[in-house]
């Protein structure tokens, strides 16, 4: 179902789906900030882990960047955030159970609203997914001259020029912006991902498990080998079906 909700830049739809009254999952669509829709969700691992765990998730039609750049999607998550755990009983779901997921820039985005969730405070995040997740807005060993499948170098720095905007380029970025700025990754909630060997986001991929790990929080990373980005949506092949299979082991931990 789709349900409208009251936010400061207007209103947003979400995208409901229940399966039980278990974990809460919000989800975040892909597509580089610039494109996409909540209705992705309906091919996600994020709709799979619910139906696997009888909980619900809930996708928002966050704001795209190429007509609102950061923090517009931000912002728009953090919404849907605050409204899940405010309208736990009413959505039918457990709210210490509330997770945060999404593909790709989806990711990206999951990773940044955790660290936002941390320092406001008030609503506790129990586990986070960001799979392939769009972190670094500069290059890195991996994305610099990546021609992947989905996604490349040439779209990638299209992607972050339209999602920062004026602060395209500046030496302080902020963290919330590009998750790989971060300097302090104490508190943050326990992370599971997975990423191909040869896709643009490995490296940023693993150094954020990487810091995650150093500051004593549990996090892990699956690497599969390929060159293709977002290669669950092919879930008919032998690494998608790996990849769907590590995630419920990881997620049962805290779904549950």
């Amino acid at each position: 179902m789709r349900k409208r909700i009251d936010t400061p830049a207007g209103g947003m739809d979400l995208v409901i789906l229940r399966y039980g009254t278990g974990p809460g999952i919000l989800w975040i669509h892909g597509g580089g900030y610039v494109t996409g829709m909540a209705a992705m969700v309906h091919y996600s691992m994020g709709k799979m882990l619910a139906k696997r765990f009888s909980g619900i998730v809930v996708s928002p039609e966050y704001r795209l960047a190429g007509t609102s750049p950061y923090p517009a999607a931000l912002e728009d998550c953090w919404e849907a955030l605050k409204y899940m755990f405010k309208h736990a009983d009413d959505l039918g779901f457990d709210p210490q159970r509330l997770i945060v997921g999404g593909e790709s820039a989806g990711g990206g985005l999951a990773a940044a609203l955790c660290m936002y969730a941390r320092d406001r405070g008030g609503i506790p995040v129990k586990f986070q997914i960001p799979l392939y997740p769009m972190l670094d807005c500069e290059d890195t060993a991996s994305s610099r001259d990546n021609h992947a499948w989905v996604w490349n170098t040439k779209r990638n720095h299209r992607a972050w020029k339209k999602y920062l905007g004026e602060m395209r380029g500046a030496s302080s970025v902020q963290p919330y912006a590009s998750p790989s700025r971060q300097t302090d990754y104490r508190g943050l909630p326990p992370c599971y991902t997975y990423v191909t060997d040869g896709e643009p986001f490995l490296d940023e991929t693993l150094k954020y498990v990487e810091e995650l790990t150093k500051a004593g929080i549990e996090a892990k990373a699956d690497v599969f080998h390929g060159r293709m980005h977002a290669f669950d949506a092919l879930f008919w092949t032998k690494n998608a079906r790996e990849a769907r299979k590590r995630l419920i082991g990881e997620a049962q931990k805290y779904l549950v």
